[in-house]
């Protein structure tokens, strides 16, 4: 949502209407996540709480309530550790929690153990969209590995839409069912191709999941990762109640009998 950072939001009225869309979907916290990619994208996190500051400005000149907080859509390095100790790489609101993206066309050789790693010293990544990776054919058992190991896994609400193609909506829907999805997200890039709508995802997910655990997608484990709640603190995922009512009520009335 920053403008001008990475491949993103181009400019300022760009930025402005994605914010202003998200705003009227519900949406009450942005983690601004530019990625950091060493020799493309070379942001650091003094460069996003810069630009964060800037937007905060833009955002009370607008009118727009939304509350920004800082992150990265972070590459695997060798020095990725080092990274966030030394302050370059910031985790999801400065918590235990890192955004971490994986190649999207090539499985990593030894992704498994940089993950481990990361746990080990008490940095829990958060693989951003594996549904939508394209070697998620071919491996699809590392990604539940991982999330047993400690990792935890956003998939893109898009993805359970149909936004980004059959394939992704079918890994996001299995790996929903099997219980390996932690948190739902918007990977919002632009306000038309990519805009920034989470309750459609969220309506998608709850047909699958219920409605409680539509709500631990979107708010309840995103709350604790931004107050740095440990990770066994957080709810439990819940899987196998996939709801079949070809005309179900609208999720609000759902959750609370109202309408």
């Amino acid at each position: 949502m920053l403008p001008g950072i990475d491949d993103g939001a181009p400019d300022r009225s760009v930025a402005v209407a994605m914010a202003r869309c998200a705003a009227a979907d519900g949406i009450t916290h942005v983690a601004c996540t530019p990625h950091i990619y060493p020799g493309l994208y070379e942001n650091s996190r003094d460069g996003i709480l810069a630009s964060i500051a800037a937007f905060r400005e833009v955002l009370v000149e607008e009118g727009i309530a939304l509350n920004l907080v800082v992150g990265a859509d972070t590459h695997l390095t060798t020095d990725l550790l080092a990274g966030i100790r030394g302050g370059l790489i910031p985790t999801i609101n400065d918590t235990r929690y890192l955004l971490f993206e994986p190649p999207h066309h090539v499985a990593p050789p030894r992704l498994e153990e940089s993950v481990f790693n990361l746990v080990a010293a008490g940095i829990i990544p958060v693989l951003t969209h594996p549904e939508r990776l394209s070697w998620i054919n071919t491996n699809y058992d590392v990604f539940g590995r991982l999330a047993r190991g400690g990792a935890l896994m956003q998939i893109t609400s898009g993805s359970l839409t149909g936004r980004f193609g059959s394939n992704a909506k079918y890994w996001a829907e299995r790996m929903l069912d099997e219980g390996l999805v932690h948190l739902l997200a918007t990977d919002a890039h632009h306000i038309d191709k990519r805009p920034p709508l989470l309750a459609e995802g969220r309506d998608a997910a709850a047909l699958r999941v219920g409605d409680e655990e539509a709500i631990h997608l979107v708010l309840t484990r995103p709350r604790g990762i931004l107050d740095n709640v440990a990770p066994d603190e957080l709810p439990a995922v819940q899987k196998d109640a996939i709801v079949r009512d070809s005309k179900p009520a609208g999720f609000w009335q759902r959750l609370f009998g109202t309408g």
